[in-house]
Order: structure tokens, then C-alpha cells, then sequence
């Protein structure tokens, strides 16, 4: 196997001078690694090398790379309309997707609003959140109670309700709007704590924001479903609307089709993005019970939602997302994501007895491996086994696609446990 970075094509060479990467420091950061195809849950770089893709591209590719039925639909699409506006036109994909995600999504989320991204999503939630009170004449009500430990996004809105201490954005604090931070009820001195939170703002809160069951790129923290029930009843005791982050949890990661499903509690308005395309096309919405979207129903033209994305229900990804929920119908993916778990809990157990492991933990198709401190080199030393992993934090972590082998995940969870041991053992 050849040293990444080893015979880089031209556009990569050219192009590292004009392009801004996320999240690196690009004076000191290695290049990233230049993919030529992809195909389930493989990367094949321009090198020739194959590697196997342990975070399906930030928990997107559910489905594995290049399925035919979505590339198909997505080729159909294109012939016929890549894309109208959404303002005054309207088309099959976007009508029709909406209308299954109300059909799956419990209760009354019945009401769809597409957006580009999973920040996006968010901030729309908070935005439908506020004027909900503005439109029910409720004046103050314009802040959002959220999580330590939780991530939302990287725009200004969402970084608001971000880990204010923890997170990547605290260097932003000084510039972000005030939003009231508390502590995941896992308890009950945490959930007196929190009622006692809510019971002193309440005057200036509009809703709950929270990750059900997984708080994902906040450090892959579990929560069961009673500290959603939690929340429910608290937002209901105080009159809160209750919002689930679900663009990492939905579409079966945490093994149900939804937390919120699962769990047995209906959120007043739900996000979703990441797999809703299964990874084909960027794509979000943000969906509303009810009486959220009554709030906003009116012969008053100042009630309405002002907000319309230029890419607003995007016909390709529309496409590709009503494609990926036959993928649901038609194909196993809820016992595929169950075989993943046991999987995954076996073959990362071996961690547990390594020093420096604070934990080993494992939700559906989600593996974690949580380090009292992260060292340096752990992702080349994962190249050099033949894995895409990319730590993060203090974690070590596998989100697969759901189609991924048996000797692939092996792969994965075997390359962790080898290069843990030796570079922990060192």
C-alpha cells in the first residue's frame, strides 16, 4: 500500500491553492485524500487504494454508495426538470415526498418546509418556534432552551444553541445571540434542575431543542428515551413547543426508522437531513404538528413563514429521496442496522480492556470508542490499515452504511482495535 499523498492528480495539486477546507487548520493539515469512485461501502482513491468507509461521508450514505435505484431515479429526474423555484411552481418529487414523510413521521407532522441543509433545518425550526408566539400574539417568547453536549449546526442561529463551553464554536460567544443552556435530565436532581431552569424563563422561551437518544458530533453521547418523555412532559407543563434534531438520528440509525417514533414522543416540529437522500444530494426539511403550522394559517400576510431557500425543494434530491424510501420499504434495512449493532458491539468489545478507553458504547448502527484524550496520527494509522475513520474530540467512531459486509465492518472494527492497542499500549 502506497503513503497517502503518493502520486496526487493535477486537479488535487492545483486546486489545494484556491479550495477552503471544513474543520482543518490548512497550514498544518495533511491533504485530503483524492477519491476517484465510490461503490457501497468502499472509496477507491485516485491511487488506486480502496479503503473502507467507516462514517458512511458524515452518516449520510445509509444505503452504501452509487445504489442503482437511487442513481436511476436521479437519472430520470434529470431528463425530465432538474429544477423549478418553489415560490408560485410545484413539482411531483418534492409534493410526493412530503406526503410520505408525513405518512411515516408520527402523529400530526404533517407539514414539510425543504431546505439545503441540516443547519438550515434547524434554524428554521427555531424561526418557526418564535413567530409561532409572535403570530399567537405572545410578545418575548424569542429564545431556545438546548443541550451541553449538544450540536445543531455551524450558522450563526444554530452555533447559538450549540455546547457553549465545549463546542467548536465558543470562540464565537461574544457574537451569538443569548440562548438559555441546561443539562439532559438523566435524573431526577438533573430533572428538578432543568424544571427549575424552565420555571425562571419561561417568560422568554419558545421551545425545547434537543437530539433524541444520540447527541452526535457533540461527542457521540447516549441518552435513553425517557429523558425525552422528560422533556415532552416538561414542555407541556410549561407550554413549550418541543423540537427533535433528528438529521443524525433519522432514518434508522439508532435502529428504529425514528427516535422520536421509538421513543413514543411526538416533538412539535422535527428536522431531518443527512440519509433523507441517502447521501446523494443535499436535501433538509423541517416538519410541523398541527398546530404549529395553524399558528402561521391566516389571512394576515405578516403571519406567514418568510423564508424560501433558492434550491427549495431541489426536484434531483427530491428524487433521490423518494428513491431512498423504497430502499426502506423494499430492502432490510432495519434488521440490517440491527445485525450492524450486534456486530459493532462485538467487535469494538476488545476496547474496553485497553488503558485510556473511558468507554464503549453502541446505539443501531452507531459504534463508539471514547478515549480519556485523543492521540495524534490515529486516522493515518487507520488509512494504513485500509479504513476511512475519522476521530473526532476524544472519539473513536463507526457509523456505516447499512449495506456494509460482514468482512467489511470487520475490517473496521478489527483496524480499531489494532491500532488503539498499539498506539495506547505505547
Amino acid at each position: 500500500m502506497s503513503a497517502p499523498g503518493s502520486s496526487e492528480p493535477g486537479w488535487l495539486k492545483s486546486g489545494l491553492d484556491h479550495v477552503w477546507l471544513p474543520y482543518a487548520q490548512m497550514k498544518t493539515a495533511a491533504p485530503p485524500l483524492p477519491v476517484a469512485a465510490s461503490q457501497g461501502a468502499r472509496l477507491t482513491l485516485s491511487d488506486g487504494r480502496v479503503l473502507i468507509d467507516g462514517i458512511a461521508s458524515w452518516w449520510t450514505a445509509c444505503h452504501g454508495y452509487n445504489h442503482p435505484h437511487i442513481a436511476q431515479a436521479v437519472r430520470e429526474q434529470l431528463e425530465r426538470m432538474p429544477h423549478v423555484m418553489f415560490g408560485g411552481l410545484a413539482h411531483e418529487p418534492a409534493y410526493r415526498l412530503a406526503s410520505r414523510l408525513a405518512a411515516l413521521l408520527p402523529g400530526d407532522l404533517e407539514r414539510v418546509f425543504f431546505t439545503e441543509s441540516g443547519s438550515v433545518a434547524v434554524e428554521v425550526a427555531m424561526k418557526m418556534a418564535v413567530q409561532y408566539w409572535m403570530n399567537r400574539g405572545v410578545k418575548g417568547r424569542t429564545k431556545i432552551l438546548s443541550f451541553r453536549g449538544g450540536y445543531h449546526g455551524d450558522t450563526f442561529a444554530t452555533m447559538a444553541v450549540c455546547d457553549p463551553e465545549e463546542g467548536m464554536h465558543a470562540k464565537f460567544a461574544g457574537v451569538l445571540a443569548p440562548q438559555i443552556i441546561g443539562d439532559l435530565p438523566r435524573g431526577e436532581a438533573e430533572f428538578a434542575s432543568l424544571c427549575a431552569l424552565i420555571e425562571a424563563h419561561t417568560h422568554e422561551l419558545a421551545a425545547i431543542l434537543v437530539e433524541p437518544r444520540v447527541q452526535g458530533a457533540g461527542g457521540m453521547v447516549f441518552h435513553g428515551d425517557d429523558v425525552l418523555r422528560a422533556l415532552r412532559q416538561l414542555a407541556d407543563e410549561f407550554g413549550l413547543l418541543l423540537i427533535f434534531d433528528e438529521i443524525f438520528t433519522g432514518f434508522g440509525r439508532t435502529g428504529a426508522m425514528f427516535a422520536c417514533a421509538a421513543s413514543g414522543v411526538t416533538p412539535d416540529i422535527i428536522t431531518l437531513s443527512k440519509a433523507l437522500t441517502g447521501g446523494t444530494s443535499p436535501l433538509a426539511a423541517t416538519v410541523a404538528r398541527r398546530h404549529v403550522f395553524e399558528a402561521f394559517w391566516s389571512d394576515d400576510a405578516d403571519k406567514a413563514l418568510m423564508h424560501g431557500p433558492t434550491f427549495m425543494g431541489h426536484a434531483l434530491a427530491c428524487a433521490a429521496a423518494n428513491a431512498s424510501l423504497d430502499l426502506f420499504e423494499t430492502e432490510p434495512r432495519m434488521a440490517q442496522v440491527a445485525h450492524i449493532a450486534a456486530r459493532l458491539e462485538a467487535g469494538l468489545a476488545p476496547c474496553r480492556a485497553l488503558p485510556g478507553v473511558r468507554d464503549v458504547r453502541v446505539m443501531g448502527a452507531v459504534g463508539v470508542v471514547e478515549l480519556e484524550c485523543m492521540p495524534k496520527g490515529l486516522q493515518a494509522a487507520f488509512i494504513e490499515k485500509g479504513v476511512w475513520i475519522r476521530p473526532f474530540r476524544n472519539v473513536v467512531y463507526l457509523t456505516p452504511a447499512f449495506v456494509i459486509s460482514n468482512a467489511e465492518l470487520d475490517q473496521l472494527t478489527g483496524a480499531i482495535v489494532e491500532v488503539l492497542g498499539a498506539t495506547l499500549r505505547a
